[in-house]
């Protein structure tokens, strides 16, 4: 089958590109221009025709890349035409027109790639990333991945395992022959440093995670303190309905917003008050959750009222920032009580001091997040299999100890297996060769 798609965005452009890869590719080029293929990897100005007719559709840059030296590993080839919606939807049409070609699905020209081995699965994810990448950290991150950083970890703690869990094989399939002593004591002081790798790896905050999805802060606090302000003055947009009737906010609201080139989702909440009513109650549960799974809490009060109760204090803690509005309207003193926590005094109405709020916020962030360059994992997928990884690899370490080696194997295989998988590589055959590398068995 060969696929085709629309590869540049959506919408009136200067160029737009069309990449078309599959078996067929070569018929794909001939058909629409009525000549030979191009020279590969030359800028080739060709006319492009609607199918079986010489009605000019447009005149175009093509790029032949025969494969496997190809993004996808197939044959494959850029139209680069002029950007409007008819010249898109034109070459399209004429494309479907040829046998066995369809349009492609979402991720399939990445997808293809890796499985024809011209990518790792951590690349593939980390192109999507980049692709989507909103801010300068996310960007950063996505390259480092793109580059092999991670994936050559990964693969060298599971080449590690390869080479115990031959040793071990080893042991199994020839009881008699005995292992050197050295060799029994490698296969525990190799497994030991991967687990702790392992552990090292995992006790990373999910720094990558957050600046992933976005670094998760909330605005909590009593009704009309000024959160769905604060909110809307954060995105530059009106994003939550402000009020002076308290208790508008119900739901939480939520916002992805780029703050000093930090992702982050901010989430509007209920004011936090006695209510009898069942909706306004339900919000106010959903907002003590919110601020629960937050990474950052902003607890907002009024300047006027003060009103700082005991559930509100509870929630301060190092992840948290006690923001005072209306200072503007401050015509008393703050208490000791309120002083002692990290405060910042704002005006959402007449924008002041917001701007050294956004600093303490950026601050929080990069104190506690943005504290490693060796950031791996990116993905909760990631986390999942090196969690998997190294619970069998403690109950290797166990069965290996009481030398019941046939089921340590399997612990060890199923470690080695969950690491291949971050990476997208799973291949028993390399048990084989490291057998045979390292004992010259038959001899």
């Amino acid at each position: 089958m060969t696929i085709y798609a629309l590869s540049t965005g959506p919408g009136i452009a200067g160029v737009a590109i069309i990449r078309v890869s599959g078996q067929d590719t070569k018929k794909v080029i001939e058909l629409l221009t009525n000549k030979k293929i191009p020279e590969p990897r030359v800028a080739t100005l060709r006319k492009i025709n609607k199918i079986n007719t010489f009605e000019l559709i447009d005149e175009s840059i093509i790029l032949w890349f025969p494969g496997p030296k190809s993004y996808t590993g197939e044959d494959m080839a850029e139209f680069h035409v002029h950007g409007s919606k008819a010249v898109i939807k034109a070459l399209h049409a004429s494309i479907s027109k040829i046998g066995n070609c369809r349009l492609a699905e979402p991720g399939e020209f990445t997808k293809l790639a890796f499985q024809n081995g011209k990518i790792n699965l951590l690349k593939a994810e980390s192109i999507a990333d980049l692709i989507s990448a909103e801010t300068e950290i996310q960007r950063q991150q996505a390259i480092k991945i793109m580059n092999g950083k991670s994936a050559d970890k990964f693969n060298e703690l599971r080449g590690k395992l390869l080479k115990i869990l031959s040793h071990v094989e080893a042991k199994i399939d020839f009881p008699d022959d005995g292992l050197p002593v050295d060799i029994l004591k490698n296969i525990k002081k190799i497994s030991n440093e991967v687990c702790l790798d392992i552990k090292k790896i995992l006790e990373d905050q999910r720094v990558g995670e957050k600046i992933r999805e976005g670094f998760k802060i909330v605005i909590i606090g009593p009704t009309n303190a000024g959160k769905s302000s604060l909110l809307n003055h954060l995105s530059k947009r009106d994003v939550a309905i402000v009020s002076e009737i308290a208790g508008t906010t119900r739901d939480v609201i939520e916002a992805h917003l780029n703050i000093d080139g930090y992702p982050v989702v901010v989430s509007d909440t209920a004011g936090i008050r006695e209510s009898k009513n069942e909706i306004e109650k339900k919000g106010i549960k959903l907002a003590y959750k919110k601020a629960e799974d937050a990474d950052l809490k902003l607890i907002i009060i009024d300047a006027k009222s003060l009103e700082f109760n005991d559930v509100l204090k509870s929630l301060m803690d190092e992840n948290a920032i006690l923001v005072i509005n209306k200072s503007d309207l401050l015509n008393k003193n703050l208490d000791t009580e309120i002083k002692k926590f990290n405060h910042v005094l704002i005006s959402v109405r007449d924008n002041l001091n917001v701007d050294g709020l956004i600093l303490e916020i950026k601050n929080k962030l990069k104190n506690k997040f943005i504290t490693t360059n060796d950031t791996l994992i990116t993905r909760e997928r990631h986390r999942q299999h090196l969690e998997q990884s190294l619970h069998y690899l403690k109950n290797f370490e166990k069965k290996n100890q009481d030398e019941d080696f046939d089921k340590a194997a399997e612990d060890l295989r199923l470690a080695t297996k969950h690491l291949g998988m971050i990476v997208g590589i799973v291949d028993v055959e390399e048990i084989l060769e490291n057998i045979f590398n390292d004992f010259c068995i038959g001899k």
